[in-house]
């Protein structure tokens, strides 16, 4: 949040469920085997680009603490043995300049052991690291996430892999993933189609791997599509236990002449857990014209190291009243949405995960077809004397999930004054302004695909452009330090640089001889925004 929403408790302590204290180490296995290398080479180095510019720029818990990138052709090579991803561009920037200068074209003999030998090698490097490293003591997570990505057939790559490292000790794989990137369907003038689903992966559901899980998933050859594989990394990957509870009023039921009348039937509980929309602006250095900023590093309080071994209880959401979705003004919703879904939590057993679902799903379809929000409040945890509480708003959508956003309160909402007109405007006027907006391309359906910020190329600039500036001065310490007169010696007089500053021209007499305005502060202020809508010849601004 933002400071001055700071008053009471954070609205956005919701999100102290996503602690990112679970991120697993990762490891990326690159197949350049031609002749498929040739085809997604610039695609696959274009998106490392961006999502290292990203990754590495991310203040706060680090969401990648470790990377480790191989490179399969008729060899194996490490480009990048494990490094932190957070603040370490330079070194994430010089591997993909490698990567992408591997060779395109060549001799055609697939080595399928090789993909074998780089998820036992990525394993053992790993146990290395751990073993000389004091980083890993602070990694919750003990076991590796490996990412193949090839463009030869997903299936055939998975069952190699199923077949050569059945064999093998796979305590510290934690998954596997096979990333078919489909070369056939990249489509250059196909528009771009964005889902608010994750992309299909196929679960294979088998064990053989020691209770590892193996995924395969498909994607186009575009940067699009590999970088959301590679953003999936950014999420909380905590799945130990539920990150919150949605407390539902219990259902009304009919006394017997053996209820007791004093007894409350207990509310319905359903576990869900929450997964970030978006990144916030607030996290990344030098861009605060992305967004306002409804967090900041702050939210994330670090882990208190007398419960360090133990985790944290989820967040238990009220359910108290039910709200028209057409009666909730967008000016009272404020912060970054969660995505709200049924729990996947190892911990349950079966039939209680089951019933978890169709409850949610039950809820969600509710909520749909009646066309309700839902209005709940964040309760206090157990013990800890606070009575303040955060409110906020359950939205329904054509998925089974739900959208969470807090919403203002009382002490939180600044008072406004909105004007209001009965009359229609001057005909000349609304004329205009209708000839302005006609020559606007209307979209049916926003894409946020179709949207560039130019982040990606700022984010690369400054994390290389800060780097070399840190060596330039490291550099020209030492060779002040050699220069320094021995001592006894007199020392050159060094030239000193003045700096002069013009002084800034005067008013004219004329200008200054004017009777001051009279105007009021509320009628002198200047606008603070301004729209320039294009009526063809000129600008009209509004």
């Amino acid at each position: 949040m933002s400071g001055r929403n700071r008053s009471g408790p954070l609205a956005s302590q919701v999100c102290c469920a996503l602690s990112f204290c679970r991120q697993p180490p990762r490891v990326l296995i690159v197949d350049t085997s031609p002749p498929w290398w040739s085809e997604t080479c610039s695609v696959l180095c274009e998106a490392l680009e961006n999502f290292f510019s990203l990754a590495s720029a991310l203040e706060g818990p680090s969401r990648v603490p470790l990377l480790s990138l191989y490179a399969v052709n008729l060899q194996l090579e490490c480009l990048l043995p494990f490094v932190q991803v957070k603040s370490n561009l330079v070194r994430l920037h010089s591997c993909v300049e490698e990567l992408r200068s591997l060779p395109t074209e060549g001799c055609i003999r697939p080595r399928p052991e090789l993909l074998k030998q780089a998820v036992l090698d990525s394993l053992q490097q790993y146990k290395h690291y751990a073993h000389h490293s004091t980083l890993v003591n602070d990694l919750k997570s003990s076991s590796v996430e490996v990412t193949v990505m090839s463009s030869q057939p997903g299936r055939a790559v998975l069952r190699q892999l199923e077949q050569g490292l059945k064999d093998s000790d796979l305590v510290s794989l934690r998954r596997l993933l096979v990333v078919h990137i489909a070369v056939e369907q990249s489509l250059p003038e196909r528009e771009l189609i964005w889902s608010p689903e994750p992309c299909s992966t196929e679960h294979m559901g088998r064990d053989l791997m020691l209770g590892a899980e193996i995924d395969l998933q498909l994607v186009e050859n575009s940067v699009v599509a590999v970088e959301n594989v590679l953003k999936a990394w950014l999420h909380d990957q905590a799945g130990e236990r539920e990150q919150l509870q949605l407390l539902l009023p219990a259902p009304e039921q009919t006394l017997s002449p053996k209820t007791n009348p004093a007894h409350k039937p207990n509310p319905v509980c359903i576990k869900c857990d929450m997964q970030e929309r978006l990144v916030s602006p607030a996290l990344l250095p030098g861009t605060p014209d992305l967004g306002a900023k409804t967090e900041s590093v702050r939210d994330f309080q670090p882990p208190n190291k007398s419960l360090s071994n133990k985790n944290p209880p989820p967040q238990r959401l009220r359910v108290v009243k039910a709200l028209q979705a057409d009666g909730v003004c967008q000016s009272v919703l404020y912060g970054l949405p969660l995505i709200i879904r049924p729990t996947t939590c190892w911990q349950l057993d079966w039939d209680e995960m089951e019933n978890n679902h169709q409850t949610f799903h039950a809820l969600c379809h509710t909520l749909r077809t009646r066309d309700w929000s839902l209005l709940v409040r964040l309760e206090p945890e157990f013990g800890s004397g606070s009575r303040v509480f955060s409110y906020y708003i359950l939205q329904s959508s054509a998925s089974l999930s739900l959208l969470l956003k807090p919403i203002l309160t009382r002490e939180l909402m600044l008072p406004y004054n909105l004007p209001t007109s009965n009359e229609d405007p001057p005909l000349n006027t609304l004329t205009v302004v209708q000839r302005c907006l006609e020559q606007l391309e209307e979209d049916p359906v926003f894409n946020p695909l179709c949207l560039r910020t130019n982040l990606y190329p700022q984010l690369k600039m400054r994390g290389l452009v800060s780097r070399s500036y840190g060596s330039h001065s490291q550099n020209q310490g030492r060779g002040q330090r050699r220069e320094r007169p021995a001592e006894g010696s007199t020392p050159r007089q060094q030239g000193r640089v003045r700096a002069t500053v013009a002084p800034l021209a005067s008013a004219p007499p004329s200008k200054m001889s004017r009777p001051p305005l009279t105007l009021s502060h509320s009628r002198a202020r200047a606008p603070s925004l301004c729209f320039l809508v294009d009526d063809g010849d000129n600008d009209l601004p509004i």
